[in-house]
């Protein structure tokens, strides 16, 4: 029996480091978190009673009593009984203060009275090198990490338990309010309050193509007149600027030749990995968490087993290790060269708040490129691994270098400016460059910079210039002057969001995903083409909690209490201190305690009578955030009522669907919502089944149209009809124009394999798609003939049992492999991929 039993999170997290332990050590998970404050804590009674939320007893120093979490408690009473046995614990989580809290209330669970038997261990990255190490410096628990988790826990509860109850009486049951989520949802309603509340400005470029001895023609922007900034606002003025260098004799006035130098980006921290893999790779916050947690935790790789493939992905520091500093450098060298190597390491700042125990986000081992170990990983995988190795690789090479050229244009009373810029060398841009920000069409600056010597910044399209020298004329080939409107801010992606968040200091990284699955989930917010748009009971809801609760859920209080948070685990401030303070806030708004008072007076919607009973409605929200109205009288009445018009919560509709008619039965269609977002129905659904899809267009309002059928080069044989690609349930298909009117359905073409079914030994086997789009092999004759495989058949017979045909799989560690499934036949072989 081993010695000594180490706790980790995850299995896979067990399994990689049950390796490098040896015969001694027991490795065994958690599964994450085995206590929590309950979720229906019992009121006390008597002399014990005093003012509590949620389970924390305010009079008692913000006292709380955790319990054991009811699907783990099979999962904790395994750990007490390897924990009896044991001669030393390691409790080894994650190097963070979630994990920290996870170790202390395993340590509070287990029921080991000699508590020198429980030691911590830390490791950022899980390689036998970064394991044997911290086996070798066990500490113990951190308890100000720990005050700091339980401070964070415990106001996120005050909060939620606080003001969720008066959310449920108010506006709807089921309903959250959140210290960070709820300040969330207030940056995403500011926004669109922005957008609608925008006013588009007009303005006008002035673009000269000018042409000298030597070709290309090059283009020239309008800056000033008369030596001063010039802002061309209508087409007036446009014109009579166009006629002016129309007559105008263009000169080359001063010519300004520069280096540019453009240094690379730091090595991924938590919030850039996620605003990244969301730019380049169209990952959500979550999946990215997901994907950097397997890659983290160990993923197999053939011989070697399971290995942690890059550092803990939960971290705000940029600072990196010598040794991978020593790895990273020697790689560049080996494959770009010495041009490419600075003399120095790049050292990176971290931010004031950052927990510089912990590195960046890296690779674990630079011998484990993206390519040579590919077929051992997912699609995930690989993309966001590939992604972490070329950004560590790239900051650690010279910046790039662009030759720059200004060049200043005389004509008339006007100066025109042209720019070039050349690659000349190109540093770390040979690996990696970063995404730029998306940014909506604004009025440019009325008078230009002098460009920047040093920069990180995306290089803009670049133009080249002929060769040119002051005071040589130039010939006006074209003149465009064109008209333009400023654009509104644009609305808040993931990736946006979380630069949001993480620039005003709101909430950690390794909470981003859950908070935005939170307020998406509440129908506070709804997703359109990527983007977050509130609805009006997100509106609603923040504008209540801004009314009643304004200096809880404001953006510069949350902050501050993050620093706070920090604050405590540094030592330099603590548990109650932190509570109490956020408390003298938190009571003032909150309802007395005592006895319920009555519920306040219904607010009748004027003009609107329940057509069942005849009393008054009032409004309500449902599913999808939206608004109706309910009967005053409810449960008694349960009558309901679709809100019209702008109050609906219903974006407007292009003129073009509200036309639309049923052509089965004549009939208008309407607008309507359900599971899979809007759509057009014949007003006699749902008897009529006749639909068509609405798609949120570009406009501020986001007004629906009607989604455009893709029509194929061929016509239905039932009604002659095009057939066109619609969208069902179970993804794409092909069918009438007019479905459902006509229900012709094109069958999708099984594709043969070149084998004759074993089953009747009369049809070929051909590859089908399932239901969900998953791929199988069947015969031609189906349903005459079931034969099925999931695996695909192979024209050889068995060795061991001669059944006629073998199946043929590809795993990541073996490769391609045949083997039978006869029943009771192990034969199975590995082969070289074909």
């Amino acid at each position: 029996m081993a010695k000594n039993l180490v706790i980790v999170e995850s299995p896979a997290k067990a399994k990689t480091i049950n390796k490098y332990l040896g015969k001694d050590f027991l490795v065994k998970a958690s599964m994450g978190h085995v206590r929590d404050l309950p979720k229906n804590p019992k009121k006390k009674k008597g002399k014990a009673a005093g003012r509590a939320i949620g389970g924390v007893e305010i009079d008692k120093g913000f006292a709380v009593e955790y319990e054991p979490l009811e699907k783990k408690k099979k999962v904790l009473d395994e750990l007490k009984t390897a924990a009896k046995g044991a001669e030393m614990i390691y409790l080894a989580g994650d190097p963070d203060r979630e994990g920290e809290a996870i170790c202390w209330h395993l340590a509070e669970s287990l029921g080991v009275k000699d508590k020198k038997k429980l030691r911590r261990v830390v490791f950022h990255e899980i390689t036998k090198k970064a394991v044997l190490a911290a086996f070798e410096h066990p500490r113990d628990i951190d308890d100000k990490k720990v005050d700091a988790q339980q401070t964070r826990r415990i106001l996120d509860r005050l909060v939620g338990y606080g003001i969720s109850p008066i959310l449920w009486e108010k506006v709807r049951r089921g309903l959250s309010a959140g210290r960070v989520q709820s300040v969330a949802l207030r940056l995403i309603c500011e926004r669109e309050r922005e957008i609608k509340a925008f006013v588009p400005e007009e303005y006008w470029s002035v673009l000269a193509q000018l042409q000298a001895e030597h070709p290309p023609v090059f283009p020239a922007n309008l800056l000033r007149k008369h030596g001063k900034p010039l802002e061309v606002t209508n087409e007036a003025q446009a014109a009579e600027v166009r006629q002016e260098l129309e007559a105008a004799t263009f000169k080359v006035a001063k010519i300004t030749q520069k280096e540019r130098k453009r240094h690379p980006v730091p090595p991924f921290i938590t919030s850039k990995l996620q605003q990244e893999a969301f730019k380049k790779l169209r990952f959500p916050v979550k999946r990215t968490m997901q994907v950097a947690q397997k890659l983290y935790e160990g993923i197999d790789v053939g011989p070697e087993g399971s290995v942690g493939l890059i550092t803990y992905m939960r971290t705000d520091s940029t600072r990196v290790s010598d040794d991978a500093l020593a790895a990273v450098r020697g790689h560049v060298a080996a494959t770009y060269g010495e041009d490419y190597l600075p003399e120095k390491p790049n050292v990176y700042k971290s931010k004031s708040n950052a927990q510089d125990a912990h590195e960046a986000i890296r690779p674990t081992d630079l011998s484990k490129s993206p390519e040579a170990i590919k077929r051992y990983l997912g699609k995930d995988e690989f993309a966001l691994y590939r992604l972490i190795w070329n950004r560590f690789v790239a900051s650690q090479m010279r910046p790039a270098i662009y030759d720059e050229v200004v060049v200043d244009v005389e004509a008339a009373a006007y100066l025109l400016r042209a720019k070039g810029s050349t690659l000349r060398f190109k540093g770390f841009l040979a690996v990696y460059e970063e995404t730029p920000d998306e940014k909506p069409e604004q009025k440019p600056a009325a008078e230009e910079k002098a460009p920047q010597t040093d920069d990180t910044a995306p290089e803009e399209a670049s133009t080249d210039l002929p060769p040119l020298v002051e005071g040589q004329l130039l010939k006006l080939q074209q003149l465009d002057t064109d008209q333009h409107f400023t654009q509104p801010p644009p609305r808040f992606s993931e990736a946006g969001l979380v630069k949001e968040l993480e620039e005003n200091g709101i909430g950690r990284p390794s909470t981003y995903a859950q908070i935005l699955a939170t307020i998406e989930a509440r129908d506070y917010v709804e997703k359109q083409e990527g983007k977050f748009r509130p609805t009006e009971m997100g509106f609603h809801v923040i504008d209540m909690l801004i009314r009643d609760f304004g200096n809880i859920f404001n953006v510069e209080y949350t902050a501050e209490l993050e620093k706070e948070l920090d604050a405590i685990e540094d030592g330099s401030d603590n548990l109650l201190n932190t509570l109490g303070n956020f408390w003298k806030k938190f009571e003032l708004d909150l309802p007395a305690p005592g006895p319920k008072p009555p519920k306040p007076d219904v607010v009748l919607v004027p003009g609107e009578v329940c057509e069942k009973c005849g009393s008054g409605m009032v409004k309500k929200w449902g599913g999808g955030g939206r608004p109706f109205l309910g009967c005053s009288t409810y449960p008694e009445c349960k009558s309901t009522k679709k809100i019209e018009g702008e109050e609906s919560g219903f974006p407007p509709v292009d003129p073009e669907a509200l036309a639309l008619k049923c052509s089965i039965h004549d009939q208008p269609m309407a607008p309507r919502s359900g599971r899979f977002g809007y759509f057009m129905a014949c007003t006699l659904y749902p008897e009529c089944k006749q639909t068509r899809k609405l798609l949120r267009g570009n406009d501020v309002d986001g007004t629906l149209k009607l989604e455009q059928l893709r029509q194929i080069d061929e016509n239905c044989p039932d009604c002659g009809k095009p057939l066109a690609w619609r969208r069902g349930r179970f993804g794409p298909f092909i069918a009438c124009s007019d479905y459902p009117g006509c229900k012709y359905i094109k069958k999708k073409e099984a594709i043969e394999i070149g084998l004759l079914c074993p089953a009747c030994n009369e049809g070929q086997v051909v590859e089908r798609k399932g239901r969900w789009g998953k791929s199988f092999y069947g015969c031609r004759r189906y349903p005459t003939c079931t034969f099925t495989a999931y695996h695909k058949p192979v024209a050889e017979p068995c060795p061991s049992c001669g059944r006629a045909y073998l199946l043929e799989k590809e795993t990541k560690k073996e490769g391609r492999v045949l083997f039978c499934d006869n029943e009771g036949c192990e034969f199975k072989k590995t082969t070289a991929a074909a």
